[in-house]
């Protein structure tokens, strides 16, 4: 694939809690410099201001799951009020490992009521989960109305992205939802891997490293 094209798949992202606007401004710049689809930052950093062409994502839930799901509804429909485009939640991971999956979908569901007008994704945070999970959590993330379903928050002790893990959620979902592969993905032949195993978007914070070990 040429730079520009992995270029217009990427969520150039900036989750680091010490991220400061001036480093929000500087994302921006960088993106629609590299040509990147979007820009994530945290809640707390909007609204963001952005070129045309640029969309804006923020994450929910972040980065543990572990809230009630009347405050990531909260969260969504303040970050949908602030302008974004795309939200990233994270799933109740303790309810996933009970087996749970009534309870995740609710959840789920919860955020996608609260912000109907945005793109919604859900990390399922795969490396912390079985085959089995995983399947289960795209299965509940898509009747609860997600868009996507997202590997990694990249902030969990069990790791990111997986080109298995990648595969086994495009095989889950299909073409009916997108795959984002998030965690981890710090060089060009990473990104082309999770690509081929069926990303349809890439979360980078390493976009320009990774651009530049691609060809024009």
């Amino acid at each position: 694939m040429k730079r520009a094209e992995v270029a217009a798949m990427i969520d150039h992202t900036l989750l680091a809690p010490e991220a400061v606007p001036a480093d929000v401004e500087a994302l921006v710049a960088e993106g629609a410099e590299l040509g990147t689809f979007s820009v994530c930052v945290s809640p707390n950093l909007l609204p963001v201001t952005a070129p045309e062409g640029l969309a804006v994502a923020c994450v929910c839930g972040f980065p543990s799951g572990a809230h009630k799901s009347e405050v990531k509804a909260a969260e969504a429909a303040r970050a949908q009020a602030d302008g974004v485009d795309e939200v990233d939640m994270v799933i109740n991971l303790a309810l996933a490992k009970q087996g749970d999956w009534a309870g995740v979908e609710a959840d789920i569901r919860a955020v996608r009521e609260a912000c109907p007008d945005v793109l919604l994704k859900v990390i399922i945070e795969s490396a912390a989960l079985t085959d089995e999970e995983i399947v289960a959590a795209c299965e509940a993330s898509e009747r609860a109305g997600a868009d996507y379903v997202k590997t990694s928050t990249g902030f969990h002790k069990a790791g990111g992205a997986s080109v298995h893990a990648v595969r086994l959620m495009r095989q889950t979902v299909g073409d009916r939802l997108g795959v984002k592969a998030s965690g981890g993905i710090r060089d060009a032949e990473t990104a082309l891997a999770m690509i081929e195993a069926g990303a349809s978007r890439l979360g980078l914070s390493a976009s320009r490293a990774i651009l530049e070990g691609l060809e024009d």
